[in-house]
């Protein structure tokens, strides 16, 4: 019972922070993105860069921007990792493997961070700091700025820019990101996160065995990998490690800085369009399928079927025993419903049906509340889908937020919803039907599906968490996992800043009595049904055959 109430207090608490911090940081957000004064530091930025900060780009020109961008940072990063035998802090690490360098560089570029190796025995110093981490800091950067680039397509009226992809970007990084993970770090540190460069140290453990250990600058990476929705952790077993996560209360603060941006985006885009309403409505989405997707995690962990998990109270194996169940199952929650592969428990030992849910928390598109930026623009684009069903119930033509949503903008956000589907559904055919595929399986059966539909779930919707069981680290897995991270993120980025730019130029609709109000309970529940039954409808077959079959069998 007390850990019962325990668990109920982590949660609640943890909920009424992010109520608290809602307004003030979107707010902020707000003031940051529409801001018309540049710091010197930011000055100087742009001058490097050959960027006039006053300059707005057409859709195209920003999605061009943001495309080159991520190929240069892919490109950086793999020569990183390539050449880190011949750089200093390497702690004598051999250079990464092509195959596994190719996987990582796109990995963190598209803010996946899935990781197919031990950090601590695979990376140095610097590729740690100046490669991956630094990329954690740019690639959240850039969904942000994506998000900020839809939002203006609402809110601008016959205009034909979305903003300044380079301004976006650096004042998402220097203003937003910077500043809270930098706080963050210390908090970390304070809590017993390490941070230093030190070299390797050795020692003997009780049983007369000699032990390795890597230390890390963790606490400063640590920040990062949550705010930004990213995490990919120094250590193989991620924030269950000790030196990642000390503590229950930093457990705390790790799972409030995965979900803080996410969920106060919402409050930004209602101040943008002009109407709070609407960014209220749009985070009573996210908070009901979140508060869905918790409550039955909780459940089917808490009350696992078995006679051990019943002996004990829940299904424990694979759960850090400082956090218990209920804790690592919100932190479970939290990170398959954002786009971060953060991880304080071992997913694949959940019950089937737990696992099926954090399966299913990613096939929604992590829009609850999702990435940073990834998770606002899937969710207004689920909302423009909402209003093409509802219009289409009583023979209108739909509109959001005064822009008509006609035949290009339906197919745009159509586009958007298939890219997804497409290359989880595909990716675990190929995977399932060739050798090399079933090679690197551990498990057979409808576990052993589940473990290939969550690898293709995770790196398509760019989460990164695994469920483990399977050798990903071979030149297929390498391959198809890291093009399924690749077109999952910058497709459906092209296709959303096209829907910006068709957006923008319109002008806008009056409202009239057929006009569907959206930022009413009715329009809530409409977008959390389209959300659900478009993935139900989309998965079912496959979830029907891993996750479910294990679960009733």
């Amino acid at each position: 019972m007390s850990s019962t109430l325990a668990g109920i207090l982590f949660i609640a608490s943890l909920l009424l922070a992010l109520v608290l911090c809602y307004k003030p940081l979107g707010d902020y957000m707000f003031s940051v993105y529409t801001g018309v004064k540049n710091s010197r530091v930011e000055r100087v930025i742009y001058r490097f860069l050959g960027v006039n900060p006053d300059g707005e780009q057409r859709w195209g020109v920003y999605a061009r921007s943001v495309l080159a961008f991520s190929v240069v940072s892919i490109l950086f990063l793999y020569g990183l990792q390539r050449l880190q035998n011949h750089l200093f802090l390497s702690l004598g690490m051999e250079p990464v493997e092509p195959a596994l360098a190719w996987n990582t560089a796109v990995s963190f570029v598209t803010n996946t961070n899935w990781q197919a190796y031990s950090g601590e025995s695979t990376m140095g110093h610097l590729v740690q700091t100046a490669g991956l981490a630094v990329q954690n800091f740019v690639s959240a950067a850039v969904g942000m700025a994506v998000a900020i680039a839809l939002v203006r397509g609402f809110a601008r009226k016959k205009a034909d820019t979305l903003g300044n992809f380079w301004v976006d970007l650096i004042r998402g990084t220097l203003r937003i990101l910077l500043p809270i993970s930098f706080v963050a770090a210390i908090v970390l540190v304070a809590g017993g996160a390490i941070q230093t460069f030190a070299e390797h140290s050795t020692w003997t453990t009780p049983a007369g065995g000699r032990q390795t250990f890597t230390p890390a600058a963790a606490a400063s990476q640590e920040a990062i990998k949550d705010l930004g929705t990213n995490g990919g952790g120094i250590f193989n077993v991620n924030s269950a490690h000790p030196f990642e996560n000390p503590t229950s209360w930093t457990n705390w603060i790790e799972i409030f800085l995965l979900l803080a941006i996410a969920f106060s985006l919402p409050r930004t885009f209602g101040r943008m369009v002009g109407d709070n309403r609407q960014g209220y409505a749009i985070v009573a989405v996210m908070a009901t399928i979140f508060a869905i997707s918790v409550t039955l995690t909780n459940w089917a962990e808490l009350s696992a079927g078995g006679t051990v998990p019943q002996a004990v109270g829940a299904a424990l194996e694979g759960r850090e025993t400082r956090f218990g169940t209920s804790n690592s199952a919100m932190f479970a929650s939290s990170t398959t419903l954002t786009s971060t592969g953060s991880v304080d428990s071992f997913h694949d030992s959940y019950t089937a049906l737990g696992g099926g849910m954090l399966i299913f928390n990613m096939l929604l598109g992590e829009v609850a509340p999702g990435g940073v930026g990834s998770g606002l623009y899937g969710m207004l684009i689920l909302a423009v889908i909402t209003v093409f069903v509802a219009g289409l119930m009583v023979g209108r033509t739909p509109e959001y937020l005064g822009k008509k949503i006609g035949a290009r903008e339906i197919k745009l956000a159509s586009l958007y919803f298939l890219v997804t589907p497409m290359l989880v559904l595909i990716g675990t055919a190929v995977a399932m039907g060739t050798e090399a595929g079933r090679a690197a399986m551990l498990n057979t059966g409808p576990h052993g599906l589940s473990e290939i539909l969550y690898a293709y779930t995770s790196a398509s919707n760019n989460n990164g968490s695994a469920f483990a069981g399977v050798s990903v680290n071979t030149t297929f897995y390498n391959t198809t996992l890291a093009l399924c991270m690749a077109f999952g993120r910058f497709v459906p980025i092209v296709l959303t800043l096209a829907l910006a730019g068709s957006l923008a130029q319109q002008a806008p609709v009056p409202a009239s009595a057929g006009t569907l109000p959206t930022y009413r309970p009715q329009f809530v529940g409409l977008v959390v049904g389209v959300t659900i039954i478009l993935v139900a409808l989309t998965f079912l077959p496959a979830l029907a055959l891993g996750p479910l079959a294990e679960g009733i069998r």
